[in-house]
């Protein structure tokens, strides 16, 4: 069967909600954001049923931010011990925001989505990003493009999720997928200057708009405008770059 009629070459982006999760409800409530790296089982004696253990990594505009999402997580009804990293792990975990911390949480393995995704033919393959009270997958579909549809159906009765589809391409869109993970890793201010920076004109030549433009647009000044643009561009020229 060709690449163009099997769903084995067909990625997505979904954009997710389920109930009894942590990360949808702290991050629904204050500023900043999550990116979920790794889940194990951590057996303990004194329950009836195992816990698992994730390795985490949280983000936001600000050292305050960040404290408040993580106490907001820490004391969600749906978490449990969560502790804290005293230094970034390694230099894979590159996150938007201007602060990150890195972090394990032990959770109910029942409030998880990810076993059910598997069971539909939903493969994750990127880190989930969980921001604004939604988690966004980057996932392949292991059966028929044509059952996306109907597998997304089973994910949203089997786990009471709600599920859209924010983007689809076939695996062959190497160039795509790697730009839309440099925009995934702009902060939401630096990604609204810049998309506002595209729409307007600004990379275009002649250019469409100045920079003086773009501050009135905003509301900001230039010097604020610029800063946000020069460091969305950093990023998107240098996706390890924490700046």
């Amino acid at each position: 069967m060709s690449n163009a009629q099997s769903g084995s070459g067909t990625r997505l982006t979904l954009d997710l909600w389920h109930p009894n999760c942590w990360a949808c409800e702290s991050t629904s409530e204050v500023p900043g954001g999550v990116l979920a790296h790794a889940i194990y089982n951590t057996p303990k004696a004194d329950i009836e049923r195992d816990s698992v253990n994730g390795l985490f990594t949280a983000f936001a505009d600000s050292t305050e931010e960040i404290e408040e999402l993580l106490s907001t997580i820490e004391s969600s009804p749906h978490s449990g011990e969560l502790l804290e990293l005293q230094e970034r792990f390694g230099t894979g975990h590159a996150a938007p925001g201007n602060v990150v911390r890195e972090f394990f949480l032990e959770y109910d393995p029942g409030d998880m989505v990810c076993p059910v995704l598997l069971e539909h033919g939903f493969v994750h393959s990127q880190p989930v990003r969980i921001q604004n009270g939604r988690e966004y997958w980057q996932v392949s579909f292991a059966g028929e493009r044509g059952d996306i549809q109907s597998a997304l159906d089973g994910v949203r009765e089997d786990a009471s999720a709600e599920v859209t589809i924010e983007r689809i391409a076939s695996a062959g869109e190497t160039g795509s997928r790697e730009r839309n993970r440099r925009l995934d890793a702009l902060t939401p201010t630096q990604r609204k200057v810049f998309d506002l920076a595209r729409e307007m004109g600004y990379y275009e030549w002649p250019r469409g708009c100045s920079t003086r433009d773009l501050a009135d647009e905003l509301d900001v000044s230039k010097t604020t405008l610029l800063e946000h643009l020069r460091k969305a561009e950093a990023k998107l020229l240098d996706p390890s770059s924490d700046r």
